[in-house]
């Protein structure tokens, strides 16, 4: 069963090596230079705050003055231009840690500042930290292991996916690349080289082939262009040799990963469980007890799946609800019509996933239980042949009927611990 494993899975690695050698970007990516001269941000805190009357009188202005605390004017105090408050102007008090922006005039080379951002590092940092605690204290060495997957994922996006979009190569290619890359990496470095990780890795890998001719199909059957957003619109000045339907394809395969990975990781290990309990079960009967797991594992993550976006589309819904535009047109216009093809196709290949990998994983594991029980072949130790007793020759010569009826009475005089009754009537 390892040997056919080992089959099965080295067509997909050749292939993900063979897409990396492919679409590797051989060039650098180079600044816009429509963007201009990248500004010069350096780190501030505010050390006195005053707000008065604006020139006309009609509302409230606040002036600012800080201490530069790093770049060429380190330790330096400055005065940021004055602004009016209002909405969406931030509110800025004494020991503010902010980041300014540096200009210089280039015929006077007067030195100004200007409110850019706060400073944000800090916080981020410790919720990493902390972060990085609760996952290692409760999954310990796996947990570790989850987190350098995690890292390893993030390098390739950087340093494969982006660069090769950028280079023109196809996103779905180099989504679909990128994506294999990270699950035989995250997957076995979490989970380990194991007959389960490699069901896992196989029920994902063909759900995201699922998935990605899924997107293809109705991004190219509902005319999406990827231009719906002033983003999408203003990158394309910028990098016209991106294909936009094709970066709507790479995202639902992307977006798609983390979501199947968890499913298919969970659903072959409830198999194994399950089967650890009662190895005598057939693999008919170990799928539908696994699936009944799936079945709860589909409810609770479709809508998941639904709300994160809805909550990443707030925004937008709440402006289209202002504008008092029908439902219907909103749903089915270009920009939410993104969202929509995204949440459904990323859902059918979720629910797909759970009964691929589910059949695949109960084949796997009562084959394997089948072969570790298998005769032993020429040339391996024989078991011990001992001679039959009294008793069970006398045991083979009850006739089957009596043994049967014995069997049912034993069974019917058994009763499962109270707790454990409704799952053993389900069965």
């Amino acid at each position: 069963m390892h040997r056919l494993l080992a089959a099965a899975v080295l067509p997909f690695a050749v292939a993900t090596v063979v897409g990396l050698v492919v679409l590797w970007p051989h060039h650098r990516v180079r600044p816009a230079r429509d963007l201009g001269v990248p500004a010069r941000l350096v780190d501030a805190t505010v050390v006195d705050v005053r707000d008065a009357p604006c020139q006309g009188g009609a509302t409230t202005c606040s002036s600012v003055g800080v201490r530069v605390t790093s770049g060429p004017d380190r330790s330096k105090p400055a005065l940021l231009p004055e602004v009016a408050l209002g909405p969406g102007v931030p509110t800025l008090r004494a020991g503010d840690r902010i980041v300014v922006g540096r200009a210089v005039d280039p015929t006077t080379g007067k030195v100004s500042y200007y409110f850019a951002d706060y400073q944000r590092a800090r916080q981020l940092l410790l919720l990493a930290l902390a972060f990085a605690v609760v996952v290692v204290g409760v999954a310990r060495w796996r947990g570790l292991a989850a987190l350098i997957g995690l890292g390893t994922a993030w390098l390739v996006l950087v340093r494969f996916v982006l660069p090769a979009i950028l280079n023109g190569r196809s996103p779905v290619a180099v989504a679909l690349v990128g994506s294999s890359v990270i699950m035989f990496v995250v997957l076995y470095l979490a989970h380990g080289f194991s007959s389960r990780t490699t069901t896992a890795l196989l029920g994902t890998l063909a759900s995201l082939a699922l998935t990605g001719l899924l997107a293809a199909v109705f991004v190219a059957g509902t005319h999406l262009s990827g231009l719906g957003s002033d983003e999408a619109t203003y990158l394309q000045t910028l990098a016209g040799n991106i294909s936009w339907s094709g970066l709507i394809l790479g995202g639902i395969v992307i977006g798609s990963l983390g979501v199947l990975n968890d499913v298919t990781v969970t659903q072959a290990s409830a198999v194994w469980e399950l089967h650890d309990a009662n190895p005598a079960r057939g693999p008919r009967i170990l799928f539908r007890s696994a699936m009944r797991i799936g079945r709860d594992h589909i409810a609770s993550t479709v809508y998941t799946l639904v709300l994160a976006y809805a909550g990443a589309a707030l925004p937008l819904l709440i402006l289209f609800t202002l504008a008092n535009q029908r439902f219907s047109r909103v749903l089915t216009g270009e920009l939410l019509a993104e969202e929509v093809v995204r949440t459904l196709v990323g859902s059918i290949g979720l629910v797909a996933s759970v009964p691929i990998t589910t059949a695949l994983a109960a084949l796997v594991v009562t084959g394997s239980a089948l072969h570790a029980h298998a005769e032993p072949g020429p040339g391996q130790a024989q078991p011990e042949r001992t001679r039959p007793t009294t008793e069970s020759v006398q045991a083979d010569a009850v006739p089957a009927r009596q043994r049967r009826r014995a069997g049912r009475t034993v069974r019917e005089s058994w009763r499962p611990p109270r707790g454990e009754r409704e799952f053993w009537d389900q069965e």
